[in-house]
């Protein structure tokens, strides 16, 4: 990461910046030629990209879900309209709009407005995704080159991880067809569908996994879905931390590895499932062909975890799918050994006592 970058992350995270002033200073764009149905205009109002004097407004502050000061790339909430999307999807002004040129026509000076960059990094699809402006979005995916959409703002985020984490799905969908890529990481090794994750959109996610490119929009960005954040965590991982099994449904069909783990210790979804205390989950996992006894980096399996925190239920669910209750970790200790009802880890279920069956609580 270059120091120009890094010092951006640095920055007084406290103060709150909208973006309002950078389009304030856009001095040209492209004018398309009006209408009579594309609204008055006899020259002496406000010029598009342009407020009257004394009419600007800045956003009040916004806080995340967490209760953390949204910081500027983040200070807004979903689209209020839906996107009209290129392929039949509902227009989101039904007046008649002058054609736009396409993207060989624009003269220099209007391609360098369109590409102007913010000092936070942001472009203008940036910012039409953060001020909710679909319309500004949409005449930029009409004008500006492919390569334009994945341009990384100071904090690494494309426009797509802002639709993504606003819930936009009109702005994703859009993004998706005319090609923006789906396997940039920004600052915490994040890709978009990561931040579908975290944000549980499952509609987002969805998108991402299965739209493709319109034709002539550059070859499909494959995901990898083993990917790791600078956490060490899949997009599976996370969706287990989340509770949330649609979303893990979701990724597994579409070719999620079950059993990859996570970089800092080793463990797979199912040892993540036991450390919810989510019995459902353990359940879902191991039904959907989980490893029973995946192993950690240290040797503990699913079971270990589920003996060690006193978890009968989950550890009998584990048992019956076939957990081998004698493994050792790298301390030489079985699940036995850390569990303070070995009744529970028997591999059996047929154990009598003065010829009456034991039955091990679950």
């Amino acid at each position: 990461m270059s120091e120009a970058r890094k010092g951006a992350d640095e920055a007084d995270e406290s103060q709150y910046d909208s973006g309002i002033e950078s389009l304030r200073s856009l001095r040209s764009l492209p004018e398309p030629t009006p209408t009579p149905a594309s609204g008055p205009s006899d020259g002496g109002g406000p010029q598009p990209w342009t407020h009257a004097p004394g009419t600007a407004k800045e956003p009040q502050e916004k806080e995340d879900a967490d209760g953390e000061r949204a910081d500027s790339t983040y200070g807004s909430s979903s689209l209020s309209e839906p996107l009209s999307l290129l392929g039949g999807l509902e227009a989101v002004d039904p007046a008649p709009r002058p054609s736009l040129p396409p993207t060989g026509t624009l003269s220099p000076q209007q391609l360098e407005a369109l590409t102007y960059i913010s000092e936070d990094g942001d472009t203008l699809v940036h910012l039409a995704v953060i001020h909710e402006a679909p319309a500004v979005l949409l005449c930029c995916l009409a004008l500006l080159p492919q390569e334009v959409l994945d341009i990384q703002n100071n904090l690494y985020q494309t426009a797509l991880h802002l639709a993504v984490h606003l819930d936009q799905l009109g702005a994703v969908q859009a993004l998706v067809m005319k090609g923006a890529s789906r396997v940039l990481q920004d600052r915490h090794g994040d890709t978009a569908l990561h931040v579908a994750c975290q944000r549980q959109h499952l509609a987002c996610a969805r998108c991402l996994l299965e739209a493709q490119p319109e034709p002539g929009r550059g070859p499909s960005h494959s995901l990898d879905l083993q990917l790791q954040n600078w956490q060490g965590l899949t997009c599976l991982h996370i969706a287990t931390l989340k509770r949330n099994q649609p979303l893990m449904e979701l990724l597994l069909q579409n070719g999620a590895d079950i059993d990859a783990q996570e970089g800092t210790s080793g463990k797979t979804a199912l040892h993540l499932a036991v450390e919810t205390q989510e019995r459902g989950l353990v359940q879902f996992l191991l039904q959907s062909g989980a490893r029973v006894d995946a192993r950690m980096l240290n040797g503990c399996t699913p079971l270990h975890l589920a003996a060690g925190r006193g978890l009968s239920g989950i550890s009998s669910t584990l048992c019956k799918a076939g957990a081998d209750s004698l493994l050792r970790n790298v301390e030489d200790e079985t699940p036995q050994d850390l569990t303070e009802e070995p009744l529970v880890l028997l591999p059996f279920d047929d154990l009598k006592i003065s010829g009456k069956p034991l039955v091990c609580a679950n």
